[in-house]
């Protein structure tokens, strides 16, 4: 495959939920029309789409391609003899459960192969809900991928990451993520000697930005940071091979052609980055520590009003200022779901034994907060303005019961005295107030 230079800086298209066009040659977009009879190029329309032809307008998600050869083109798919080890779901468990990063592999491992399940909210015929993964890499993809189970929210550790997909280039790093639609082509070529990471993989409705309420018409995440590829075009017939994840399942077929030679393209269903370091911290500035709900950079909405299928949630550098305030996040029981990583520096509720790239999982009611060293701290300090910095976690919340994968329970990156952390949590009960 042929891809630009590392050094040459990509392109983007700005804004969340466009109806964005592009194209790689001049012509390539037909005009008034989405399929002509016969196109200027010799092209072939093809209709990318993510949601049913009858979905609200507003949530309609459609992308028509024009392309070299049509996606058709293709032999059977064939089931691959290596699939993803482990990723059945394990016994339950109602347990916090945490680990350790996991190495980078040693033998050659690209993005695919380095794929490590970690829990899922149920099976993977479902139609909703999600699947946790991590992902270690030391190679680049000499092969082209697509998942049918759902879009993949990706969340870079370490290693920078070029993505290729079939509507052009994205380039992404630790403090970035990358969303690719379901069923979007695309290869990861790294741009480091290795890489890691987290992915979640939605299999309910398209991420969007969450309603802004009360808050108003600015803050949290905005449109305008939102980058979305320009066409670029691939005209090969070098074989390679496409892969697909289809129930769970890695089924391939080997192509005649290149997967990428689209040249140009128009709609809504596009792949985007975005750069968490633009996010817009809204925080109290008189008392008391806010939901975290006010770190949601996307959210996929759930069948209950109000209750995520997924939030995406970051906790990046900011002020804490709040009067006579517990600053910490506050201990609690929580009807949600949460997968919690951490990308870089520390997390402020946790002072020891959760690094970079590792993670943790808190499921329903299951009670947590601060770590024992992290609370005491926190009720003896002195309450003046400081900055959390040098920082960025993030949460997967969802409102289904997230169920660690049988490797996830069995690997030895999991931390059997993660429950040690509030073993010695000091009485401080007192009869008279003070």
């Amino acid at each position: 495959m042929a891809i630009h230079s590392s050094s040459e800086a990509l392109v983007y298209q700005s804004g969340f939920g466009n109806q964005f066009n592009s194209e790689a040659l001049p012509g390539a977009l037909p005009i008034g029309r989405n399929s002509p009879q016969k196109h200027p190029l010799g092209l072939y329309a093809e209709q990318f789409s993510g949601t049913a032809f009858t979905v609200a307008r507003s949530e309609a998600r459609r992308t028509w391609l024009y392309r070299i050869k049509p996606s058709a083109a293709h032999p059977r798919y064939q089931r691959m003899d290596r699939q993803m080890a482990g990723q059945e779901q394990g016994p339950i468990d109602p347990n916090r459960l945490r680990w350790n990063a996991f190495d980078i592999p040693v033998a050659p491992t690209d993005f695919i192969d380095g794929l490590i399940p970690i829990a899922s909210t149920s099976a993977a015929e479902q139609a909703d809900g999600v699947s946790v993964y991590l992902y270690t890499a030391n190679t680049s993809m000499q092969r082209a991928f697509f998942s049918a189970d759902g879009e993949w929210l990706v969340v870079p550790q370490q290693g920078r990451l070029r993505i290729v997909t079939e509507l052009g280039m994205l380039d992404i790093e630790p403090l970035e993520i990358a969303v690719l639609p379901r069923g979007l082509k695309f290869s990861v070529h790294l741009l480091d000697s290795s890489a890691r990471g987290y992915l979640c993989e939605n299999h309910g409705c398209a991420l969007r930005l969450p309603e802004l309420g009360p808050i108003g018409s600015n803050g949290l995440a905005n449109s305008r940071d939102f980058l979305t590829p320009i066409a670029w075009f691939e005209d090969s017939s070098q074989p390679m091979q496409l892969v697909q994840k289809f129930l769970g399942e890695l089924w391939s077929t080997q192509l005649e052609h290149s997967p990428f030679d689209v040249a140009g393209w128009h709609g809504n269903n596009v792949p985007y980055k975005y750069d968490l370091r633009r996010f817009n911290t809204i925080g109290t500035v008189s008392y008391d520590h806010p939901d975290p709900s006010i770190f949601t950079v996307l959210t996929s909405p759930g069948v209950i009003h109000g209750q995520a299928n997924i939030d995406f949630v970051i906790f990046p550098p900011r002020w804490m200022v709040a009067e006579n305030t517990f600053r910490p996040p506050w201990f609690h029981r929580n009807l949600m779901n949460e997968f919690m990583g951490l990308i870089d520096g520390a997390y402020d509720a946790k002072a020891e034994s959760f690094m970079p790239g590792g993670a943790s999982l808190h499921n329903c009611m299951s009670a947590h907060g601060p770590d024992n060293v992290t609370a005491e701290k926190a009720i003896a300090a002195e309450l003046k303005p400081h900055r959390i910095d040098n920082t960025m976690a993030f949460m997967f919340e969802t409102g289904k019961v997230l169920r660690p994968s049988r490797h996830a329970l069995d690997c030895p990156q999991l931390q059997t005295d993660y429950d040690a952390c509030w073993k010695d949590m000091a009485r401080t009960f007192t009869k008279e107030p003070h």
